[in-house]
């Protein structure tokens, strides 16, 4: 199959945009197409990326908590961290296009994903404790509490997912189409948004600053969407 011709099918086997973060559905989708298109191209399976993908991050957030933080090692992080989240998209996305999306690769998938949020959080408390001059300790909490709503929000969509998958959607009405205005909103709890502010590593003062705002999203936003969700399986 040509590439274009991949991506071409690539495109007819997306999950819907609806309620999609705005990095997530305009970049990180995208890039993850070409992504696929090109692991297929080579004969790479779905379970393949998702190993590259933890291959690419994994070493990256090891470097976040071993290195002293640099302008130089937040560029590098930050890149490695997209392209990781890009390889993840690819993943799902290879594996619908080969038609052999199922348990085992979803497993591996969430698994990974899982792992890649609390092991960076982690790495960012192990950083703020070697390296930052944090005026009070009581600021290391701040990862510690990020890590929890992350998690809290993904395997709360994850679940969430699934219990839809075996409730009453075949008697849902019509998918209202996406809405970017809503994309864009969502933008604070998009982890590739949390993946560029690595860039800004070097600077640890501006580098706190925007980890704390993001955190503050996400506890306004988490118990938003916990709410929406409870009332829809409700």
């Amino acid at each position: 199959m040509e590439f274009p011709s991949t991506l071409s099918r690539l495109s007819k086997v997306q999950k819907p945009a609806r309620g999609v973060p705005g990095y997530s559905r305009f970049v990180n989708r995208p890039a993850g197409r070409l992504l696929a298109a090109a692991a297929h191209r080579i004969g790479l399976s779905a379970n393949h990326v998702t190993a590259a993908s933890g291959l690419v991050t994994f070493p990256a957030i090891a470097a976040i908590a071993l290195c002293s933080p640099s302008h130089m090692l937040g560029g590098c992080v930050a890149l490695a961290l997209l392209v990781g989240f890009a390889l993840d998209s690819a993943d799902g996305q290879l594996a619908r296009l080969h038609g052999a999306a199922g348990p085992a690769g979803a497993w591996l998938d969430h698994v990974t994903d899982c792992a890649k949020l609390l092991s960076l959080h982690a790495a960012v408390l192990v950083s703020f404790y070697r390296f930052f001059d944090l005026p009070r300790p009581v600021l290391l909490l701040v990862p510690l509490v990020f890590q929890l709503t992350a998690v809290l929000l993904f395997f709360g969509g994850i679940l969430t997912e699934q219990l839809r998958r075996r409730g009453s959607d075949a008697q849902a009405g019509p998918t209202r189409p996406p809405s970017t205005a809503r994309g864009m909103a969502l933008l604070p709890v998009d982890f590739g948004l949390l993946c560029l502010i690595f860039l800004f590593l070097g600077n640890q003062r501006l580098f706190f600053a925007l980890y704390v705002a993001l955190l503050a999203a996400h506890l306004m936003l988490v118990p938003a969407f916990f709410a929406k969700w409870f009332r829809e399986l409700s």
